[in-house]
């Protein structure tokens, strides 16, 4: 499983010029699934992304001492199959290690809930194979890749 994570000040995601989702300061997850992922690599990625201190302090002083549960910030979960294209060789990237849509739709899903679990306050999502418009004021900025370890 990987996620690249963007700190946000708001986040959104449209479909069909519609917004389906939206968060104030928060996190923007953009979600790529394997075929070997299953719950245990989800529930390790949401704790650890709930708790990954990449926001300041209440001084301000410092940049990494509150996680999305200090601050009680939102997350918007967009999947994207495209964080596993391979680009090495060729013009045209290779998705063959994303997981398809039957094995990645439901951990998609299952990771959005486990963020609440895990005491994130708000949290939404975009919609699984849509065309999605994603909008986001960054702060910082901070973007984020974090994979799950491979096996646990």
């Amino acid at each position: 499983m990987r996620v690249l994570l963007q700190r946000v000040n708001s986040a959104s995601v449209e479909v069909d010029s519609k917004i389906v989702g939206a968060v104030g300061p928060g996190v923007l997850l953009f979600v790529g699934i394997v075929a070997a992922d299953t719950l245990v690599q989800v529930r390790w990625m949401a704790q650890k992304i709930a708790s990954l201190r990449i926001f300041s302090s209440l001084d301000g002083r410092s940049g990494f001492d509150r996680s999305l549960l200090d601050v009680g910030g939102g997350a918007l979960v967009v999947s994207q199959f495209t964080l596993y294209g391979e680009t090495k060789s060729g013009r045209r990237p290779d998705f063959y290690s994303a997981a398809r849509p039957e094995i990645a739709e439901p951990l998609i899903e299952s990771f959005a809930d486990e963020l609440v679990v895990q005491g994130v306050h708000a949290v939404a999502k975009g919609v699984f194979g849509a065309h999605m418009t994603v909008s986001l004021e960054n702060d910082g900025p901070v973007t984020l890749l974090v994979d799950s370890p491979n096996q646990m």
